[in-house]
């Protein structure tokens, strides 16, 4: 367990200590545009790290995986890679539909804000919806997976 903890601790110490000059430079009235940007070029660089780590085991866990039931089945099912396609594609697409249409009905909601502050009720709800877009995509790539 205590192995788990270093890297959490590391990635903690790289984000927390630079915060912690930057807030001392900004308490003496220095610039604190570049050490800024260098925590959050560091931060992400981190990130990407940890996510090419954790792929990768993914990967190569799937692949025994994969190894394994074909040997065990004597070959490859294509209807759960179609499966799999399927999901992606339902997620992906419906991403996209989400994103698309919260960005016009909040675009559209702040200017109605602006005429009258009473509609910010009414025009959340066609935010709301738009949103629930991505969810449907999400559950309908669950109800795939699944099955």
């Amino acid at each position: 367990m205590l192995k788990l903890m270093y890297p959490f601790i590391a990635v903690l110490v790289l984000i927390v200590l630079p915060l912690a000059l930057i807030y001392r430079r900004a308490k003496h009235g220095k610039s604190v545009k570049k050490p800024l940007y260098a925590n959050l070029a560091g931060f992400f660089t981190v990130f990407a790290a940890c996510a090419v780590v954790f792929l990768a085991q993914g990967v190569s866990a799937a692949d025994a995986a994969s190894q394994m039931a074909a040997t065990t089945a004597g070959g490859t099912d294509w209807t759960t890679a179609i499966g799999y396609l399927a999901a992606a594609l339902a997620v992906g697409l419906s991403g996209i539909g989400s994103a698309f249409a919260v960005s016009n009905t909040a675009c559209a909601a702040i200017g109605a804000m602006t005429e009258n502050e009473g509609t910010f009720g009414k025009s959340m709800v066609f935010v709301g919806l738009a949103e629930g877009i991505a969810i449907y995509g999400l559950l309908i790539a669950i109800v795939i997976v699944l099955l």
